[in-house]
């Protein structure tokens, strides 16, 4: 199964009366284009789950607590700018006019962040019944060197990032074949680094339950001008041809060997 929670730049009206962030940040903090990326998914036998609305709406790999109190009223002290409710751009430009309130952060979790997540994990049970496992891709990208609001701001950063939160949320074998098939695309890879796997591939992957989860990153530069947030036609394609022999490989994982080798 691949999930893309981050490539969607819809904001309804509501929350669009609450923003003050710049239109261009809502696509540079986008992973715009990793719908496309995977779209050939569907062939290799994979459920397809994609979010349309932006996270500048609600962060769909968070957890629903996080949140402080300059981002919904009545929240936690200080945490984090980007939490569920993000209350700042990635440069560090105000993103909420106000804090939140309850009935409106309410408002985004019913509409659209409990039927994601109920959706994924029905999804990820249907293949645990009908298979004894399910394999789940988070699929994301992300910008070429760290920005001014990230943990490493200014360093350059690999091709391909799988966060697997130290190899705890998947099976090696899962982890193995992100690893190789991005090598064999030329393309490098570090582990976890800058991003260990976020909500989505911590809460569901679990492989003592059958669910392997693994995060994938992908580095921006190798299909889209991160200036203008236009595609790259040669490069985005050679891309998609990564993302579905990745799809493919994984839909074949040898999970039981795997498990028996751990």
């Amino acid at each position: 199964m691949v999930e893309v929670p981050h490539a969607g730049l819809h904001v309804d009206a509501a929350a669009l009366s609450t923003l003050v962030s710049p239109a261009s940040a809502l696509g540079r903090d986008a992973d715009l284009y990793v719908d496309e990326l995977f779209q050939d998914a569907p062939e290799a036998g994979a459920a397809f789950l994609v979010a349309h609305v932006s996270r500048y709406v609600v962060d769909l790999n968070r957890t629903e607590h996080d949140f402080d109190a300059l981002a919904v009223e009545g929240g936690a002290a200080r945490l984090s700018p980007h939490g569920l409710i993000w209350r700042s751009t990635t440069e560090g430009r105000s993103a909420l006019s106000a804090p939140l309130s309850r009935t409106e952060l309410e408002r985004r979790l019913v509409t659209y962040y409990r039927p994601y997540h109920a959706q994924l994990s029905a999804l990820l049970q249907q293949r645990v019944a009908m298979f004894g496992y399910a394999v789940l891709l988070c699929a994301h990208s992300m910008p070429s060197r760290g920005r001014d609001g990230h943990q490493d701001p200014g360093r350059e950063r690999a091709d391909i990032v799988p966060g697997s939160r130290g190899r705890s949320t998947a099976a090696a074998s899962v982890i193995d074949t992100l690893d190789l098939t991005a090598r064999e695309y030329g393309y490098s890879v570090a582990h976890d680094s800058p991003y260990r796997g976020g909500f989505s591939t911590g809460h569901y992957g679990r492989p003592d339950q059958g669910v392997h989860a693994v995060q994938i990153e992908i580095n921006r530069r190798h299909y889209m001008n991160e200036l203008t947030l236009e595609r790259r036609p040669q490069d985005f394609a050679r891309m998609r041809r990564f993302c579905q022999e990745l799809t493919r490989r994984l839909a074949h994982v040898p999970i039981q060997a795997a498990l028996a080798a751990d």
